[in-house]
């Protein structure tokens, strides 16, 4: 009996695991003014994009920043792969962002992450392009994974890290209105920090 009690736990252990969770992950606190949202960050499995993303919440850039753009079926070409998301970062119309170094792209294929619902991925134009804009996405997008079809290079988006709690936060920010895929207006980041 002793020993099937043993091998249950190690079984729950193990499935636990199995989830992306280890002791390496880093939990961040993304504060804004509609709620909290807890994420997990990979490090183990996206270095590069893990360290570029803490640094600059490590610095306090992120403090007083938005969410500032969503893509919804509604507000995207019909002919184009749909996505739902919303998007923050430093970007700002009214003031310049600092210059930071671009991070190496960490595609899906050499992480081994996805972008399923929740998912924390670097916005980018080409690929090693990104640098302090991210976004959470709001449903299951295969097409920002490795060859995936929203991107026509074909290397997707660099997944990094996903919400653990608080994608009512999330779903909140993303009903609010906006304009040609801006929020009107952007919602206030707070601050991100390490839990």
């Amino acid at each position: 009996m002793k020993q099937i009690l043993t091998l249950m736990v190690l079984g729950m252990m193990t499935a636990c695991n199995e989830g992306g969770k280890n002791g390496n992950n880093i939990e961040v606190e993304i504060k804004t003014v509609e709620g909290t949202i807890i994420a997990e960050l990979y490090p183990d499995k996206a270095p590069e994009s893990v360290k570029a993303f803490l640094a600059i919440a490590d610095k306090g850039l992120y403090k007083r920043t938005h969410f500032y753009r969503i893509l919804s079926g509604d507000n995207q070409p019909s002919n184009a792969p749909k996505a739902e998301l919303i998007q923050g970062g430093l970007w700002s119309r009214t003031k310049a962002r600092p210059d930071l170094p671009r991070i190496p792209h960490e595609t899906t294929q050499q992480t081994g992450l996805t972008h399923a619902e929740g998912t924390l991925s670097l916005a980018r134009e080409e690929p090693g392009s990104a640098s302090s804009e991210f976004f959470i996405t709001l449903s299951d997008l295969p097409g920002f994974d490795f060859g995936g079809e929203n991107n026509a290079d074909g290397q997707g988006y660099a997944a990094f890290g996903k919400v653990t709690r608080g994608m009512d936060i999330v779903r909140k920010i993303y009903r609010k209105p906006e304009t040609d895929q801006y929020f009107d207006p952007p919602v206030m980041i707070v601050d991100i920090q390490r839990r």
